[in-house]
């Protein structure tokens, strides 16, 4: 995948997770749902995902 790309979907998806589950955000009812009805797993999946795309996008960037 492009470095760049995965830095941006990274992005994308940590903080599209971090909107969904914190209270105060714009979707903050649906993160406290999903985090009852999946236990937060599918949240976590999610941030990990990002994390590990922002870490290959650096990785990248480095070479």
């Amino acid at each position: 995948m492009n470095k760049w790309l995965e830095l941006i979907v990274g992005l994308i998806l940590l903080v599209g997770a971090i909107a969904l589950v914190f209270p105060g955000m714009p979707l903050a009812s649906w993160g406290r749902d999903a985090i009852v009805f999946l236990k937060g797993g599918l949240t976590w999946m999610v941030i990990f995902a990002g994390l590990v795309l922002i870490i290959l996008g650096i990785s990248e960037l480095k070479e």
